[in-house]
């Protein structure tokens, strides 16, 4: 049995309140949202806090809305399984709610967070694992040791980012909202990531992630999709996600297109000139569909960080790219 080592825990009950604990503990804490995936990595020994914040009780930072631009705002609170289901999602994302809605099982998504997802570590399979297993390989880049078990000679970790909403969030260019004790802060979410899978969010040790925010629809509508290869239909990680969104023009082509690959690296890629690419084309030419696949394969390289062979991975982008258009296509915009 995984053990969980002591800590202090401490429970708010504002935001103001977290962000004071957040500035007096600083890279000392950790703070949990559902709990899902920080408690089994607790377990592990991946993190060794003194400090647990829970944010449960912060009701302000859970809900949805349209604020007076007409986008979309999201708490950082609100559950997965509340963004699956939300009606003002499912008109105006409605790739967000199907990507919600792939992330693990019922289960977790009733606890699971939308900022915990936008927030979730990277992985790979050297690092998630107990301590036992990663003491006998003498630990790696990411946790306690000096080597990459990935990339023969690595200079910096390539665990893979593996949160399912984060990839279609950057296709819909969607923008967060940080806080500190000190000041308020927006960040377009493709900013967030950086590429070092040990410290992949730019996000300081006294900051909180409160809102998430979707653009409004342009006129002619906004329409976004997602696909997610994994072994099975729950509970599992991403092996491969997609996320895409498109505008079209007044003759129901493309007038813009993002395809944006994740689950390859420790950052979601948004693959170039798939907008060009597709412009003109219209959203059920299959053709048209596989070739901005094939575009996105070709500059791809999965590595051996996850589960999955990552030829085979490769090989599947195209299918998955053509799915989350096709599912996008189903679920309106």
């Amino acid at each position: 049995m995984l053990r969980l080592e002591p800590f202090a825990f401490a429970k708010p009950q504002t935001t103001d309140e977290a962000l004071a604990l957040l500035a007096r503990h600083g890279a000392k804490a950790k703070l949990i949202a559902g709990g899902t995936d920080l408690l089994p990595n607790l377990k592990h020994g991946l993190y060794e806090p003194e400090v647990v914040i829970a944010l449960s009780d912060l009701a302000e930072l859970r809900g949805v809305a349209v604020n007076g631009a007409g986008e979309l705002e999201i708490g950082a609170m609100t559950t997965l399984e509340e963004v699956e289901r939300a009606a003002l999602v499912r008109a105006r994302a409605p790739g967000l709610a199907q990507a919600a809605a792939a992330v693990a099982g019922p289960t977790q998504r009733t606890m699971g967070t939308l900022g915990g997802n936008v927030c979730l570590d990277t992985r790979c399979v050297w690092i998630n694992q107990s301590h036992f297993w990663r003491q006998s390989l003498g630990f790696c880049l990411k946790k306690d040791g000096t080597v990459c078990h990935v990339v023969k000679g690595g200079k910096s970790c390539v665990a893979a980012a593996s949160n399912d909403t984060a990839t279609l969030l950057v296709a819909l260019r969607a923008r967060l909202t940080i806080r500190s004790a000190a000041a308020t802060r927006e960040v377009a979410i493709a900013d967030f990531y950086k590429a070092d899978g040990a410290m992949n969010l730019r996000l300081a040790p006294d900051e909180l992630l409160t809102r998430i925010t979707v653009p409004a629809p342009a006129p002619q509508g906004t329409w976004s999709g997602y696909a997610k290869l994994r072994p099975r239909a729950s509970i599992d990680f991403p092996r491969l996600s997609v996320g895409v969104a498109w505008t079209t023009q007044q003759d129901g082509t493309f007038a813009d297109a993002t395809v944006v690959v994740s689950a390859i690296a420790a950052t979601p890629r948004v693959i170039a000139g798939i907008g060009e690419l597709l412009r003109g084309r219209r959203p059920d030419d299959l053709a048209a569909l596989l070739a901005a696949g094939e575009k996105a394969r070709s500059v791809v390289t999965p590595l051996t960080n996850i589960d999955g062979d990552p030829q085979w991975r490769r090989a599947m982008v195209p299918v998955f790219v053509k799915r989350s258009f096709l599912a996008g296509a189903r679920g309106g915009a």
